[in-house]
């Protein structure tokens, strides 16, 4: 029951469609796939940002001139957080020192995940026993977290009988179209989430969602923290342009290489945040020469005030660069899917 779902391609590219695996391709006739294949793809549409946008309004529509280049960039990631995805998928996000900015990166991936996708996306804290997840994002009506799933799983038992809407007892439902699965918030708890509780959540909870971003706790060497990693899809490793969480995170990808995932770094997609208004260029450099070597690609998100005070995220609040940042990278995330 605990085994992985075996790994799958790559979705191509819009405009490009796999060769179909039917007997339409021994025999050389066209399929289905070819058909679709042909057809002409969607008009991009004029611009809807910048100065292009305002010649085309300003000459009510008279000029109307194509996105310019940062504006087809956003587009094109847009699309690619919206592909189709062959099964659920598990995003798990690492750097085993505090103050890195993962439960932040957490919520941006499954806010912009949710938001472009029309929900099904979840952000669940996969601390041992107490993270900040559930303090970040807005408060639902009720306190429950993944313990007391754990403790009701026995009602998602029958598939034919569990509902998505079921989940809502347990999950905070929030304005950007995604759901939060807190860990546990009982001072006087005793509870602890190991491997086994893990697996059992994932197994569950995968039936329901189709983007799952994992939040991890600070011990590499926990139970829950390895089962993660062997669940995960894709890892996201994130750190501030600083050497402290910079030097953890180079610290974990050194360890998950020693433990014999090399693929998983390989794979992996590294988000360097910016901690300050002002950037320590030689370091950014650095730090960009140093994962850009370990993992599929380094992407930048910039500082943000909203952010700084540690309360609820509000999306609305975020500036256009810093939404659009976190979009380029849940692109590169689903680049990965």
């Amino acid at each position: 029951a605990d085994a992985r779902l075996p790994e799958l391609p790559l979705v191509p590219p819009v405009g490009r469609v796999r060769p179909a695996d039917g007997p339409g391709r021994a025999d050389g006739l066209p399929t289905l796939d070819d058909l679709l294949a042909s057809r002409p793809r969607p008009a991009s549409g004029p611009a809807e940002l910048g100065w292009r946008a305002v010649v085309r309004r300003a000459s009510g529509g008279l000029l109307s001139l194509p996105p310019g280049p940062e504006e087809q960039q956003v587009r094109e990631s847009v699309a690619a957080v919206q592909r189709r995805l062959d099964g659920p998928r598990t995003v798990v996000v690492i750097n085993p020192k505090g103050g890195a900015h993962k439960t932040t990166a957490t919520l941006l991936l499954a806010a912009t995940f949710g938001s472009h996708r029309g929900g099904s996306a979840l952000a669940w804290d996969n601390n041992e026993t107490r993270g900040t997840l559930g303090w970040r994002s807005e408060h639902g009506a009720h306190q429950r977290t993944a313990v007391d799933l754990l403790d009701d799983l026995h009602r998602f038992e029958d598939p034919t009988s569990a509902r998505v809407g079921d989940l809502d007892a347990y999950v905070r439902s929030q304005s950007a179209q995604f759901d939060v699965l807190a860990s546990d918030e009982d001072a006087a708890s005793a509870a602890s989430i190991d491997a086994f509780a893990f697996r059992s959540l994932h197994r569950t909870l995968q039936r329901f969602y189709r983007v799952m971003v994992v939040d991890t706790g600070n011990n590499m060497r926990a139970s829950n923290w390895q089962a993660a990693i062997e669940a995960a899809d894709q890892v996201v490793v994130v750190s501030t342009v600083r050497e402290d969480t910079s030097q953890s995170a180079a610290w974990a990808l050194d360890a998950l290489r020693a433990a014999g995932k090399e693929d998983v770094v390989r794979r992996a997609v590294t988000v360097l945040s910016d901690p300050a208004t002002r950037r320590d260029a030689a370091l950014h450099q650095r730090l960009h020469d140093h994962f850009g070597r370990l993992t599929r690609v380094v992407l930048d998100v910039p500082y943000d005030p909203s952010l700084v005070s540690g309360g609820p995220l509000d999306v609305d609040a975020l500036s256009r660069q810093t939404r659009e940042a976190w979009l380029h990278v849940a692109a590169a995330v689903a680049d990965g899917l």
